[in-house]
């Protein structure tokens, strides 16, 4: 059976509709959590896939965080390798430095049921074609980045240049929230609910408006992550 690897952060910060997606491919997915000091250094030696997901941490502060070396050597393998990569919110980011470009705070926090847009070069991507050319989804982050060297846009928001990228033919970064489901919402806002109001957001307007958003994007969400499971079973 393929096999990805997760690297998970926070524990509210799933894979949600990834898995769903996964499990519909057949594929068995496992969790590591370096950033909570579980386990040692691991290779990717037998995993067909590796996903990067989301968490309150800063890609340029290693000091502060020292996993995310341990992570970032993970995402050079895989490149490597030739292994199918998905890195979402913090996980693009870390995939954004191994590739050479910036990461870096955004002026202000991008966080709300936001609408995302597609970029021309969406429409002949593996993953985004086909698909409406904006949608609401999930947006929470407080860093940005560059578009790495070689690598083309996918997908933009009103505040953020670059929301989507893919390098070569079988990575991809994305940071927006697409795999978010309807009992993820309460769980991470309750976790970081201080921040949001510091930020202005209303905690429980976000929860309230979940549902509807999330009903309304899953058709996007399982085309995207249903075809990337079809490119780690190609690999």
């Amino acid at each position: 059976m393929a096999r990805v690897i997760a690297l998970q952060h926070y524990g509210c910060e799933t894979l949600g509709a990834i898995a769903d997606a996964l499990e519909a491919a057949g594929i068995e997915s496992e969790y590591l959590s370096l950033a909570q000091g579980s386990g040692d250094p691991v290779r990717l030696d037998d995993a067909q896939g590796l996903i990067v997901l989301g968490g309150p941490f800063s890609v340029y502060q290693p000091e502060r965080y020292p996993f995310v070396r341990m992570e970032m050597e993970l995402i050079r393998q895989a490149l490597n390798h030739g292994t199918p990569v998905l890195g979402i919110c913090l996980g693009s980011q870390m995939l954004t430095a191994v590739l050479g470009a910036s990461v870096r705070a955004a002026r202000f926090p991008e966080i709300g049921w936001l609408p995302i847009s597609l970029q021309p070069a969406a429409a002949e991507d593996r993953l985004f074609h086909d698909l409406p050319g904006s949608f609401v989804t999930c947006v929470w982050h407080g860093d940005v980045f560059d578009v790495p060297p070689g690598a083309v846009s996918l997908a933009r928001s009103e505040q953020t240049a670059c929301q989507a990228y893919r390098f070569g033919d079988n990575v991809y970064g994305l940071l927006f929230h697409l795999e978010m489901k309807p009992e993820m919402v309460p769980a991470c806002v309750n976790a970081f609910r201080p921040k949001l109001v510091h930020a202005g957001i209303d905690p429980d307007k976000c929860i309230a408006e979940a549902e509807g958003h999330l009903r309304r994007v899953a058709p996007v969400a399982q085309a995207v992550f249903g075809r990337w499971a079809e490119m780690v079973l190609g690999r």
